[in-house]
């Protein structure tokens, strides 16, 4: 896990000092909100529908148990006992009283953290791979360069003022669990002929009003060129981005409306002038960071416990948690723990600060004080000893953290919508919960089997509803809320968006048709090992569509 330096110690600290001082302006009437609102976004103050917002950035999704307690101390003491965590790894809390603010983001300086870059149009958040060094399948681990990325980004004084906000994301295995091919960029590490690292870059993916899927600019990028290529991406982007209509900002219209053979060649050629010059990696400062993501102490265990087979056969609600939450590991006799935050009819991503305190304990005593958070708003464990697998669970089920659904229709992707979001046109919250509740039954949701739905309640699509096997989006008709169904899509190693079907229903009906449309996906399948997006993409929309309006 890496740890701050001097420099990045001294650029927090002097950052909150700098926001203390625009806060106590504002609260003395100095400051109106618009001469306020571009400095407070630049500290990941939103100010919401109801109150203000502050999103930390959560680099790469890695927490120790001393962050995650200091966010539950967060919640616990300046917001409403809660936070919510988004698909961007991050975590928001909704209630903070803005001369609260700076004593906050003072506390998360005291644990490395920050608020930085989790807004504005500039380079956000870097995301990654949750499994990341953990999974026996990984070309090479992707913290490392979403850190080297990190430190290249941050106050990055060209790229402070995009056209529109930026988006990064690295997969370091086969399987893609970044969702790289809906980014502004997604980097998919793979091995070259020679074994070196090398990337797959995409760019020009996202979702939104006007969704694409990310078409790969380079197939084989040595690692040592990553930054200038990138430094490359975001000059030409930032040169005939528009910055006339934000609707049309993002780096996907330029990418659309230039093709990619012509983007990429407007890339190589700012790249010939930064290609082997001071931005390339040097080897020794790669090793330095990597050394930070050193792999844990594992133990020499047997690859299968003996007590965790037991505890299976003896008890029926873990072996159940086991088949859904517990993922191999790639060092024999460890597992990888996914934490659901998707309790049946609750608000999807969100936790307690009792249940922040819950899974901090749990890392520092069973996953070498490591904790992750996945894009898909869960937690995750990375290495826990099998042997111990059933204390986790006993102590998860205690905090109400042991829900068995993760992959399963029940273990939903949705945004805040319009209880919390000004920007919202309609309720996400709610409709997660009430498909949640139709398909409470946990046998049948081990009969459905994999199945993501994204929910979300405007176009900006924070649920990622394009990219879901089943997505979900609100709109508003004449005062009303209605919800639109897309089915088809996925974020995998496979991308590619939903198809959108016909007139949005009410969201009273929306558990119903949802229902329909598995009824018909159990008719059509070959067996229970084909999932709902291999039967969808054999037979086509045509039959799901019919049952989804099949009462209507």
């Amino acid at each position: 896990m890496y740890r701050y330096d001097e420099f990045d110690a001294a650029i927090v600290r002097e950052r909150v000092a700098e926001f203390r001082d625009q806060v106590e302006r504002r609260l003395r009437g100095e400051l109106t909100e618009d001469q306020f609102k571009p400095l407070r976004l630049m500290n990941g103050l939103y100010l919401q529908l109801h109150a203000y917002m502050l999103r930390v950035a959560i680099p790469y999704g890695v927490l120790s148990s001393r962050q995650l307690e200091r966010l539950a101390r967060i919640a616990r003491v300046y917001d409403r006992g809660y936070g919510h965590f988004t698909t961007r790894q991050n975590i928001q809390f909704n209630w903070p009283k803005l001369g609260d603010v700076p004593r906050i983001l003072e506390e998360l300086a005291e644990v490395e953290m920050h608020a930085i870059q989790t807004s504005g149009n500039c380079i956000r958040n870097v995301t990654a791979d949750h499994f990341a060094a953990a999974v026996a399948d990984e070309v090479d681990d992707p913290r490392v360069w979403s850190e080297i990325i990190r430190q290249w980004s941050t106050f990055h004084p060209e790229f402070s003022f995009l056209p529109r906000k930026f988006k990064i994301a690295v997969a370091g295995a086969p399987e893609d669990r970044a969702a790289v091919q809906v980014h502004d960029v997604g980097l998919h590490i793979r091995r070259g002929a020679d074994g070196s690292a090398r990337f797959v870059v995409y760019v020009g993916g996202g979702q939104g009003r006007t969704p694409f899927v990310a078409p790969a600019i380079h197939d084989d990028l040595p690692a040592e060129h990553l930054l200038s290529y990138l430094e490359a991406i975001l000059r030409v982007y930032n040169r005939y981005g528009r910055r006339d209509n934000m609707y049309k900002a993002r780096i996907k219209i330029l990418v659309s409306a230039l093709g990619i053979a012509q983007f990429r060649k407007e890339v190589d050629e700012e790249w010939a002038h930064l290609k082997d010059g001071a931005l390339t990696v040097p080897a020794e400062e790669v090793a330095r960071i990597r050394a930070y993501f050193a792999p844990p102490p594992f133990k020499t265990l047997p690859a299968r416990s003996a007590a965790f087979e037991q505890a299976k056969a003896d008890h029926k609600r873990f072996a159940r948690w086991t088949r859904t939450n517990v993922h191999p590991h790639k060092a024999p006799g460890y597992a990888i723990v996914t934490v659901s935050l998707k309790p049946i009819g609750q608000p999807p991503g969100d936790a307690t600060a009792d249940q922040m305190d819950a899974a901090a304990a749990l890392a520092r005593a069973y996953s070498f004080d490591e904790i992750r958070v996945t894009h898909e708003q869960n937690l995750v464990l990375p290495h826990v000893e099998q042997d111990q697998l059933f204390e986790v669970w006993k102590a998860l089920d205690a905090a109400g953290l042991a829900t068995p659904n993760v992959g399963l229709i029940s273990d939903i992707i949705a945004c805040p919508g319009l209880d919390y979001c000004d920007l919202a046109n309609a309720r996400s919250i709610s409709v997660a919960q009430a498909i949640a509740e139709t398909f409470a039954d946990l046998d049948a949701q081990e009969k459905i089997g994999e199945l993501k739905i994204k929910i979300s309640g405007c176009i900006n699509a924070c649920g990622h509803h394009h990219v879901g096997h089943i997505g979900i989006l609100g709109v508003d008709k004449k005062g009303e809320e209605f919800y639109q169904i897309l089915l088809g899509g996925r974020a995998d190693e496979r991308a590619r968006l939903g198809e959108i079907t016909g007139r949005g229903l009410p969201g009273e009906a929306i558990p119903d048709a949802i229902a329909r449309v598995v009824e018909r996906y159990l008719s059509l399948r070959l067996d229970e090992r084909e999932r709902f997006i291999d039967a969808f993409e054999r037979v086509g929309a045509q039959p799901f569509e019919e049952a989804l309006y099949a009462s209507v």
